[in-house]
């Protein structure tokens, strides 16, 4: 069902709920104040008549007419029966001669317990009153068709049910009215939406008018939009990246093989050419894993075996794993006043992707400073683990900060340096699969400055 008439039912529902109670309040009501007014005229009726009997013993039937034409309201087929106190019946009168009631023993019985007791006969309403006088006792009956109230009463019905339609009707249409204009922005939102492809991710929806729901609806797919022209940009840079640093080995073996074959070779030259294209290999391998690294880093950390891990340890790989590497590079460790407990050294992850993202950023850290020297420090704050890793190299521009966690990309100053430009990237995606973050501050000419913040594991 379209949104569109399930607004305008719900709608319509709470207008008929509303609607419904107000005429049935006011229909219960005009019914209750009708039926107090007949009890009163008709007990009032009654006293009188009680009272005119203990004057004069009997009713005059010319008084009677004469103090009914004074009510404001004229009363149908009036009657007025006297009971005494074995109850036998010892007076009537009626609007209309033999228009008498059957009056039962239990009505008498109810209007001496109760002194007023109301009931009706057919379509008369009736008030017994007890009436009692020293040692004599009364019980009148007043009895009437409020032909004028009822014929109100449903008159009032008749138009409270026409309301309840019409309004019913009413709010039906205006539910319709009011939801195609309160839906409106949806459908040009729709259609703005429908028009955006991944070839023209430079559309934005329109955001002009009140800041309201929609606005915010449209600021949020926006922002949206931005994240997937940015998802499609980095994808295009690391497709077109990494086949250009696929190709390149590639390129080389392949050259390589078809100039050996071109002639026989002597022994050393054929050893020569395959130690090459063995390097070539290797670069391409490495290059290989250093993309599935990055691309499993790249989704969630569901997939991946998470265990509390002891972070000095992490660090404490760092010096020997380096020195493997590249026999020039250094790496110094400092954990200045660090809690003895081994709970409170723990934290929730992958060791070895742990051990990735950090040695990627000391490695770089090497790479780039002037003695290939790093200065690794380790704290507990408050919240988390702080790691700073700092180097005394070339440092960088502001302009180079921002873009250094990008797949690929290479510090042009020093370019001749090995590597894929992938470490950095990878190391960015290993820490917020983590639930943390890096940060990098840099003075060109003095050095550079990573910290890494990780959560420590709560233990209970």
């Amino acid at each position: 069902m379209p949104i569109r008439l399930r607004i305008t039912y719900l709608f319509t529902l709470l207008a008929m709920i509303i609607l419904g109670i107000v005429c049935f309040a006011i229909y219960y009501f005009s019914a209750v104040v009708r039926l107090n007014t007949i009890k009163t005229r008709l007990t009032n009726r009654a006293i009188t008549t009680a009272r005119l009997l203990k004057s004069s013993g009997q009713i005059n039937k010319g008084l009677m007419h004469r103090i009914d034409s004074l009510t404001a309201l004229s009363l149908k087929r009036k009657c007025v029966q006297v009971y005494g106190s074995q109850g036998e019946m010892i007076y009537y009168y009626s609007d209309i001669p033999g228009d008498t009631m059957d009056v039962s023993y239990e009505i008498l019985q109810q209007a001496r317990k109760r002194e007023t007791f109301y009931f009706t006969a057919g379509n008369k309403e009736a008030v017994a009153y007890y009436a009692q006088e020293n040692q004599e006792s009364n019980i009148i009956i007043s009895a009437a068709e409020d032909g004028e109230g009822n014929k109100a009463l449903e008159q009032l019905g008749q138009i409270l049910i026409f309301s309840f339609i019409s309004g019913t009707l009413l709010s039906f249409g205006g539910g319709l009215f009011f939801s195609r204009g309160l839906l409106e922005p949806i459908r040009k939102i729709t259609e703005e939406v429908n028009d955006i492809s991944a070839y023209n991710l430079d559309r934005r929806i329109n955001t002009t008018g009140s800041k309201d729901e929609w606005y915010r609806l449209s600021e949020t797919l926006n922002r949206l939009l931005d994240r997937l022209k940015n998802g499609f940009e980095l994808q295009r840079r690391f497709i077109s990246n990494a086949s250009h640093e696929l190709s390149t080995p590639l390129t080389l073996i392949s050259t390589q093989v078809e100039i050996t074959l071109q002639r026989n070779r002597s022994e050393e030259e054929y050893q020569r050419i395959m130690t090459q294209v063995l390097k070539d290999v290797q670069h391409m391998n490495n290059l290989v894993q250093t993309l599935l690294k990055f691309a499993t880093t790249s989704g969630n950390a569901g997939g991946l075996r998470l265990d509390p891990v002891r972070i000095d340890e992490v660090l404490m790989r760092l010096p020997a794993e380096i020195q493997n590497n590249t026999k020039s590079h250094s790496v110094a460790l400092h954990f200045p006043e660090l809690p003895e407990q081994d709970e409170k050294m723990l934290v929730f992850g992958n060791e070895e992707l742990l051990f990735t993202a950090i040695s990627n950023i000391v490695l770089n850290a090497c790479k780039y400073s002037h003695d290939n020297h790093a200065e690794v420090t380790l704290y507990l704050n408050e919240e988390e683990f702080v790691i700073t890793i700092v180097d005394k190299g070339i440092g960088m521009e502001e302009k180079e900060l921002a873009n250094i966690f990008q797949p690929f990309y290479r510090i042009q100053q020093r370019s001749n340096v090995k590597g894929f430009g992938l470490g950095l990237a990878l190391a960015s995606q290993i820490i917020k699969l983590h639930k943390g973050e890096v940060k990098v501050t840099s003075v060109k000419g003095e050095g550079t400055t990573f910290t890494i913040y990780l959560p420590y594991l709560q233990v209970l």
